[in-house]
């Protein structure tokens, strides 16, 4: 069984920027691309960024020049930097494998972006 621990959510202006992390239960460091989703009320899940092994990346159009994602396979842990920030940011973020998550998922964090 994975676990997915993800946390850094939170209230923040627009403009502004956050730092989420997810630390998995197992190691990473075989697991092709992981992701980073979200959530927003009523909305589907999407994947908003993932990074392959090797580090290349790809995002959705919607964050791309504005979020980064990262890992540190010896932490097995995956982090999404967020700058710039805007309204249609807030929803509650989650981390999986990619782009075939596994059915489980964590908590997730909430990102609420509001002035």
């Amino acid at each position: 069984q994975v676990e997915f621990v993800e946390s850094g959510g939170g209230l923040v202006q627009p403009g502004g920027s956050l730092r989420l992390s997810c630390t998995v239960s197992r190691d990473i460091s075989f697991i092709i691309y992981m992701g980073w989703y979200r959530q927003a009320p009523g909305k589907q899940r999407d994947l908003v960024a993932r990074i392959s092994r090797g580090g290349s990346t790809n995002y959705a159009d919607s964050v791309k020049g504005r979020f980064t994602i990262s890992r540190d396979n010896g932490k097995n842990t995956v982090y999404l930097e967020m700058n710039s920030l805007k309204t249609e940011d807030t929803a509650v973020y989650y981390c999986n494998f990619a782009p075939e998550p596994l059915g489980t998922w964590g908590q997730g964090t909430q990102v609420t972006v509001s002035s």
